[in-house]
């Protein structure tokens, strides 16, 4: 969420933010806003001259009272009651007003960077760097599942008859390869300095419209019927709530967490055979970091945060690229991001394993989270997060980029530990 003076003295700027993310539709959103805060400004300063005035009616009642000038002094309570029935209106006024402004203001978008490049969606969105050589073996790759169903670790069949769509179950070395993914990233992000968090796994409303757009809410989020409750998305969520309405001291900045949690989404819309499987599913486990910071180290974190996840996968042998997102792929809170891609032997192509991103002080400014100086004045904190590693995904990866033609499964030495000293899986 943008600040209101910023709104008021650059609504063009505001406006051409919105074009570049081809959101045309949000610019009748800003005139809006302006003129409600007009308005409200105007109801404020009315309201507080009366509240002024109030006191000193007041006091002049009693002057009055004790000069024995009873008439003039019931004259003068008589204006009290008027102003009083005045004031209950305009605070009732400024309420309603607040909250129009605040409706339009959720939607609005952040500002973005003047780096990210301007496109209307992810199609448009430009390689950075690839790391580690891309390879097709010269032997046949199959399909995800077909690998894990040889080595008797998937039961997609009970999970549908169970769950429905969306959801699996791992078995035997597949499943162990899962959780040693997920220690193994665990101890990665704490080597470099994170503390481990294990979050709530449900967040209130207040905290969803704290962290996230009205649209990634609704394509995202399950709601617990009859509870001001949801389910986590991700542990960022969780992760950022924490802070709400807090005031860090800026001896404890920057905060670097790492947190482990399933992850609940609808996943709306998901169709074909790259989303069958376990590549888009209702339910996951995540490794997430999630930074707190002062403004001007944002774009230093922000790096570092996607330099990790390229780390952590090409220690397992799988090349990766970046990709930067365009403007018309960055969700509204978002001032910069990027993508974290792994290589598909079986599909000669990168496909999407993690996201970076940095949304300035948007999550900070709706939360109330502040950092407070060595000379007392507080400001808004920078927030940032990125995937460390979401083993679903990764799996497909971690298989596809491992699998040997005898259809063995090679275990790369950083993950032999957590596989009690396994080097390889065979069907």
């Amino acid at each position: 969420m943008l600040d209101i003076k910023f709104v008021r003295e650059n609504p063009e700027i505001v406006k051409q933010n919105i074009r570049n993310k081809f959101e045309d539709q949000k610019l009748p959103l800003v005139d809006e806003v302006i003129k409600f805060d007009a308005e409200y400004r105007a109801a404020k300063q009315e309201a507080d001259d009366l509240r002024s005035n109030r006191n000193k009616i007041s006091k002049e009642i009693g002057k009055l009272m004790g000069q024995g000038k009873k008439d003039e002094a019931l004259a003068l309570k008589q204006q009290v009651t008027e102003n009083s029935q005045r004031l209950a209106e305009l605070e009732k006024r400024e309420e309603e007003l607040s909250k129009e402004i605040r409706d339009r203001m959720l939607v609005i978008p952040n500002i973005i960077d003047p780096s990210v490049p301007i496109g209307k969606d992810d199609s448009e969105n430009v390689e950075i760097e690839k790391f580690g050589d891309p390879v097709v073996p010269d032997y046949p790759i199959p399909y995800h599942t077909d690998i894990m169903e040889s080595l008797h670790g998937i039961d997609l069949d009970s999970a549908h008859r169970v769950a429905g769509n969306g959801f699996y179950y791992l078995l035997g070395d597949v499943a162990r390869l899962h959780s040693a993914v997920l220690a193994y990233a665990r101890d990665f992000m704490i080597n470099k300095g994170f503390t481990y968090v294990i979050p709530p796994y449900m967040i209130r409303s207040n905290v969803v419209t704290g962290v996230m757009s009205f649209d990634e809410m609704d394509a995202m989020m399950y709601k617990i019927e009859g509870e001001d409750l949801y389910l986590i998305g991700t542990s960022e969520h969780s992760m950022i709530g924490r802070f709400m309405d807090t005031i860090v001291p800026e001896d404890k900045i920057p905060q670097t967490l790492t947190s482990y949690s399933p992850c609940f989404r609808k996943e709306k819309g998901a169709h074909g055979l790259e989303e069958r499987g376990v590549y888009r599913i209702h339910q996951f486990e995540k490794q997430e970091m999630i930074v707190i910071c002062k403004p001007e180290d944002t774009m230093t974190w922000y790096n570092k945060l996607w330099s990790y996840t390229v780390e952590l996968f090409r220690s397992m042998d799988i090349p990766v690229r970046t990709l930067e997102c365009c403007s018309g792929d960055l969700a509204d809170l978002k001032v910069k991001s990027c993508d974290v891609e792994a290589w598909s032997p079986r599909q000669k192509k990168y496909f999407e394993v993690g996201s970076c991103s940095n949304l300035g002080d948007a999550q900070a400014r709706r939360l109330g989270i502040r950092i407070q100086g060595e000379d007392g004045k507080k400001y808004l904190a920078n927030t940032l997060n990125n995937t460390v590693v979401a083993p679903p995904r990764m799996l497909i990866a971690f298989l596809e980029n491992n699998l040997q033609r005898d259809g063995s499964v090679k275990i790369p030495a950083v993950l032999q530990p957590y596989m009690g000293g396994k080097t390889e899986l065979r069907p």
